[in-house]
């Protein structure tokens, strides 16, 4: 039996790497008097998230790093013995990319280029092209990044490459087209809470989520950052505020008895999901007939769900 503390945090980023960096120190320091062994940062937290989703403005964007380079190589040293997932703009091969890292003491474990993009994102960050797990002194760990966990088979992908957590990291701000008057009634958060719970359930898998708060340019984030146990339960969680959202348990313990009777990877039937159609779905069409082309939103919701 080997029980765990698993974090994710709430918090604002801005555009300070520096500041950035005393922030991201300060969660480690909560997480390590919390007796934690995970801790899971928003997207971003090294230096921000866009201000505008809708025509992002270029000379606006997130300072983007190396994963190589020495702020990343200061966030493994801050790390020691604590797991530490944190998103970043990273600049490689002459493009940017919405990232996530899971680094050590003994330094980067796993990278992650986000995969799915909602439509102004795309006009900023390169998709990645792989999704995968990677080994932690904590047993198998997978990540995505926020508008990544609305798409089953990114979460199901980690699943059944033996991940037994997954940290989701995002930036995810309410809606922009159909602002509610308190956050926990907007329509991203609850598409938000839902998402974190689904993505647990449907795999029996330990789900971290963590997300930005406050603002950021036109854009307004709502925490609800939680741990989600595998049978869908949220075990811990913080609302619109930053703090740190910590909850015990037994990993494989847990997932063992979610899979008790019902054990989801393994009664799958992967031969009868193939359509039998093999056309493409039809594109969503926006107001006035134009396609979006990438999901069943509206073109002119920029929101990540």
């Amino acid at each position: 039996m080997t029980v765990l503390r698993l974090a994710a945090a709430g918090a604002h980023f801005g555009r300070d790497l520096d500041r950035s960096l005393e922030r991201i120190s300060s969660i480690i320091d909560a997480a390590r008097r919390a007796e934690a062994s995970m801790v899971v940062l928003p997207g971003g937290a090294l230096g921000g998230y866009l201000t505008d989703l809708r025509s992002p403005d270029p000379h606006a964007l997130p300072p983007a790093v190396d994963v190589t380079g020495p702020h990343l190589r200061r966030v493994a040293a801050l790390a020691g013995d604590l797991l530490v997932c944190l998103g970043f703009t990273e600049l490689a091969d002459g493009h940017r990319w919405n990232s996530a890292v899971c680094v050590h003491g003994d330094g980067v474990l796993g990278h992650y280029r986000k995969v799915h993009q909602p439509p102004g994102e795309a006009l900023v960050y390169a998709a990645g092209e792989r999704i995968a797990a990677f080994d932690t002194p904590l047993g198998r760990v997978g990540m995505l990044v926020d508008y990544d966990k609305t798409f089953p088979e990114a979460a199901r992908t980690l699943a059944l490459d033996d991940a037994r957590i997954v940290a989701c990291l995002s930036a995810w701000p309410a809606s922009l087209t159909r602002r509610a008057e308190r956050l926990t009634q907007d329509r991203q958060a609850r598409l938000f809470d839902l998402y974190d719970c689904a993505r647990a359930a449907e795999n029996q898998i330990v789900w971290l989520s963590s997300n930005q708060t406050g603002t950021m340019g036109g854009l307004n984030f709502f925490g609800q950052a939680k741990v989600v146990g595998p049978g869908g339960d949220i075990l811990a969680r913080t609302w619109a505020k930053g703090g740190l959202a910590v909850a015990e348990l037994d990993v494989d313990a847990e997932i063992e008895r979610a899979r008790l009777v019902l054990h989801h990877l393994a009664e799958r039937r992967p031969d009868l999901y193939t359509p039998t159609d093999s056309r493409p779905p039809t594109a969503a069409r926006a107001p006035g007939g134009r396609s979006d082309g990438r999901s069943g939103r509206r073109a002119s919701d920029g929101t990540p769900g």
